[in-house]
């Protein structure tokens, strides 16, 4: 109940900001305190296939636990695949695999990006639930 209790904890938050893009701006300013991925991470091996800009998602897992780092050369992408990362991480593959929602449509925040954009983070989405399968 990992992520049914993270993505409470989001509504609950993301109810206090009732526009849809200030909590993008909301997004974007705690993505600007996260450091860039190094660049040896910045590779082809990490990189999502399916994104316009380049956009980097390196997935691991400790102790049962599913880990993910995101970093993109959009300042509003790289938010985005920040907060994906940030909420799936410390999940077990099994609660990953099971959600069905998209913590960001919950938001509102999708409803206002441009087709590519969403495809896009679908594509991160995809890649997290595939880590996450791999691994149940």
């Amino acid at each position: 109940m990992f992520l049914a209790a993270k993505q409470q904890q989001l509504l609950d938050e993301a109810s206090l900001i009732d526009d849809a893009q200030e909590r993008l701006a909301f997004l974007s300013d705690r993505a600007r305190r996260v450091p860039p991925l190094p660049s040896e991470l910045r590779s082809e091996t990490y990189r999502i296939a399916g994104c316009v800009s380049p956009v980097w998602l390196v997935c691991e897992q400790r102790d049962g636990h599913c880990f993910y780092q995101g970093d993109a050369d959009s300042p509003i992408v790289r938010a985005l695949v920040i907060f994906l990362a940030e909420f799936f991480s410390g999940a077990t593959p099994s609660e990953i695999v099971a959600l069905d929602a998209d913590p960001l449509a919950t938001l509102g925040i999708t409803r206002n990006l441009s087709p590519t954009r969403r495809n896009g983070l679908s594509a991160v989405r995809a890649r997290i639930r595939g880590f996450a399968a791999a691994h149940v």
